[in-house]
């Protein structure tokens, strides 16, 4: 089926006239992980309900207690309940699509892979409408029961993947900057409103590195005017107000770095060992992540830069203490915790595909985001690998399926 299918895809998208260039590379004892999140965009945590015992006033004896019965499962809980093991990692999985067509290597991810999750890349000039079909073919590959999350890169500036007639022109961040908050929520609810009606359900921004003045070179962040300002204030003032444009306009913000790439001289997708020799784990410029969750923010992306105060050893993806240490404990986050990409990653061509899967899943990590689809065999046979012979990993397999679950039900994504 899959090559007629694939003819029928290619006749609708031919009648869409799309020019495609490639934009600026992008940067793209810890408490146990949460089984729900709590945040406004994030997934709720199921209903619980407590046992009471009534005494009675009288000398007669007590009757029995009844036993109260157990809640009933969230819609979330159910569906991961049914799902086999190969099912559930493939919701830990986001892979790349072309923004211009169907990509068959993504179709095969999600059809054969049971990946839940894809990122449009590279520039795209087709009209939301146009987007929309592809996400609709990409969607009907997806399981009956439970949605794609489909993202995106739509920062503004040298950073927007969609760019044809019907989105606009987002300037940069710097740019943004100058606004004031509540200017640039509403601009954002209306750039959010139109990755909407193109089927994007995810947007990976805003960034909230803060570059502090003076500082440079800064690949990643600065060079690109990628920045809200100079000082975490500005920084967290103007990117979650972005976030919250994005969020009311039904459209999951993703806030980025985690824990900040302002302060590295090196782009972690483009050269080896990069580090962050300054960031502390109760450093200032966390601040602008601290408020986004406690906003509400629904994803939160984990750089791959090594920080060296923080954890020497390992980059950020990788780094129980990070991922699961400061972001789970420090700052309670309890939404979707997704990975910088790692599939091309300059920063990591030390470590195997497969266990760049497994380390981000064992530090804690919820999506493993690549933008190269055909590493989802790979990613997908290590992981249920290590699932199988380790009842840990299996279980935090689990728990970061039901994450993802649970956000895909705040989103109206489980059927």
């Amino acid at each position: 089926m899959g090559r007629r299918w694939w003819v029928a895809t290619a006749a609708v998208l031919l009648a869409a006239t799309a020019c495609s260039a490639r934009s600026p590379t992008m940067t793209t004892a810890a408490p146990s992980r949460p089984s729900a999140p709590t945040s406004i965009s994030a997934p709720q945590s199921d209903a619980t309900q407590s046992d009471a015992t009534q005494s009675s006033a009288s000398s007669a004896p007590s009757a029995p207690p009844k036993s109260t019965p157990a809640p009933p499962l969230s819609r979330a809980r159910q569906i991961l309940a049914g799902m086999s093991l190969a099912e559930r990692v493939g919701q830990l999985l986001m892979v790349d699509c072309p923004s211009t067509e169907v990509g068959l290597d993504t179709v095969v991810a999600i059809g054969r892979y049971h990946v839940g999750s894809v990122i449009l890349d590279h520039t795209s000039f087709l009209t939301p409408q146009q987007t929309s079909t592809i996400v609709t073919l990409l969607t009907q590959r997806a399981s009956p029961n439970v949605g794609l999350f489909v993202a995106t890169d739509q920062e503004g500036g040298q950073v927007q993947r969609l760019l044809g007639p019907g989105f606009t022109t987002i300037p940069t961040a710097v740019q943004q900057g100058t606004l004031t908050p509540a200017t640039l929520r509403r601009q954002a609810q209306q750039w959010g409103s139109e990755l909407h009606a193109a089927g994007v359900n995810v947007n990976l921004a805003p960034v909230l590195d803060t570059v502090p003045s003076g500082f440079g070179p800064n690949p990643p962040v600065g060079d690109l005017n990628r920045e809200y300002g100079r000082d975490p204030a500005s920084v967290s003032s103007h990117g979650n107000a972005f976030a919250q444009g994005m969020q009311a306009a039904g459209v999951a913000a993703t806030v980025k770095h985690f824990p900040g790439l302002g302060r590295v001289s090196g782009n972690t997708d483009l050269t080896p060992g990069v580090l962050d020799t300054v960031t502390t784990r109760h450093d200032p410029y966390l601040a602008p992540f601290a408020d986004a969750i406690r906003q509400g923010v629904g994803f939160v992306m984990i750089s791959t830069a090594i920080y060296t105060k923080i954890d020497r050893d390992q980059p950020a993806a990788f780094s129980p203490t990070i991922v699961t240490g400061m972001l789970r404990g420090d700052l309670r986050f309890r939404g979707v915790i997704i990975s910088d990409d790692v599939g091309i990653s300059k920063q990591l061509s030390g470590t195997t595909v497969a266990d760049r899967a497994v380390k981000f899943i064992a530090a804690g990590g919820d999506i493993v985001l690549t933008v190269d689809a055909t590493q989802a065999p790979a990613m997908t046979a290590a992981l249920i690998a290590r699932a199988t012979r380790d009842p840990k990993f299996k279980r935090q397999v689990d728990a970061a399926a039901l994450v993802v679950l649970q956000a895909k039900q705040a989103h109206g994504l489980l059927h």
